[in-house]
């Protein structure tokens, strides 16, 4: 889950809610990824989502993290999400093929869309492996809108790429790219021409997203939309220095000393801010900037929403002034 370089919308997710759901079934997609059905736990339907959207799974008091929905958002009986097993798992990935089974309950939070699906005229996607996840649901919304589009799919193995199924079911719209056989994905085919009117979406390992990236700068503004699972490499390095956050709307100065968050100064003064990632790549605890040059190391803004500074993420984002003014 999640870094665009998109447009968006600064807000928090309103309707975001935390329910009690079923796992209704468990599906082994490929080797070490296995899908998750959620039916929600009191009968009722579902919350409504968009291509795009991803959940918190609620795993233990310690333990949440956050996974795409790959599901039919038409379909309001189930959330589905794949989860592939990471060999440095922190916990998450382990806990899910380890500990859960079909009839356990489940606690979530969402939905949240920090990886819309904007409109335009054409789409290439990008996918590798479990990167494929929130891609799903944008094709099937591109075929039922009849708009044209592309899918590159790039795993280590074939046995590892999920869905290849469904997706072989889309003929030459879909190319499989597995690495043992093909290779490293041809980045230059795909992107060394700028186009316009072409959205091109990316998700997967983040040595193929800055690739993808780095492709890309010749493109339109607004063409390329990434979604990291991790934070870029290095962006949460830096100098810690202790500094002030003054809350405008609340009317209050928090100190924040240089071994806390900006978040958790808050939450010891009686202030929550709502948080998921905790790495600056979700986007849950975006705030307005008011005054102040704030100390980007989120892999979810811009180059050129750093620049402008107008919002920052509190979880992982310092100062570079004395105090900053928050819109809080």
């Amino acid at each position: 889950m999640n870094t665009h370089t998109s447009v968006k919308t600064h807000s928090h997710d309103s309707d975001v809610t935390e329910f009690e759901t079923i796992i209704v079934n468990i599906t082994n997609e490929a080797h070490g990824v296995r899908s998750i059905d959620l039916a929600p736990a009191d009968g009722d339907k579902m919350p409504q989502w968009e291509p795009g959207s991803h959940i918190d799974l609620l795993l233990s008091p310690e333990l949440e993290r956050q996974y795409s929905l790959c599901g039919d958002p038409d379909d309001n009986s189930i959330w589905r999400v794949a989860v592939l097993r990471e060999p440095e798992s922190r916990g998450g990935s382990e806990w899910v093929h380890e500990q859960l089974a079909v009839g356990n309950r489940l606690r979530v939070r969402g939905p949240r869309n920090n990886f819309h699906l904007v409109e335009e005229k054409e789409y290439l996607f990008i996918a590798g492996g479990i990167g494929i996840t929130p891609i799903l649901p944008m094709i099937a919304r591109c075929e039922a809108n009849a708009v044209p589009w592309r899918l590159v799919y790039g795993g280590r193995a074939e046995s590892s790429m999920a869905f290849t199924r469904v997706l072989a079911e889309h003929g030459n719209k879909v190319t499989f790219w597995p690495q043992d056989n093909c290779g490293i994905i041809d980045l230059e085919a795909l992107l060394g021409t700028p186009r316009e009117n072409v959205a091109v979406y990316c998700c997967g390992p983040g040595v193929l997203l800055d690739a993808v990236e780095e492709r890309c700068q010749s493109w339109p503004t607004g063409s390329l939309h990434l979604e990291r699972f991790r934070p870029k490499a290095g962006a949460l390095n830096g100098e810690n220095t202790a500094f002030e956050v003054e809350l405008d709307e609340a009317g209050i100065v928090v100190a924040v000393n240089a071994k806390e968050s900006i978040v958790d100064a808050l939450k010891a003064a009686g202030i929550h801010v709502p948080t998921s990632c905790r790495e600056g790549i979700c986007g849950t605890c975006e705030t307005g900037v008011l005054d102040g040059t704030p100390d980007h190391r989120d892999s979810y803004l811009t180059d050129q929403e750093k620049q402008s500074n107008e919002v920052m993420m509190l979880c992982c984002s310092r100062s570079k002034s004395g105090r900053l003014v928050l819109d809080l």
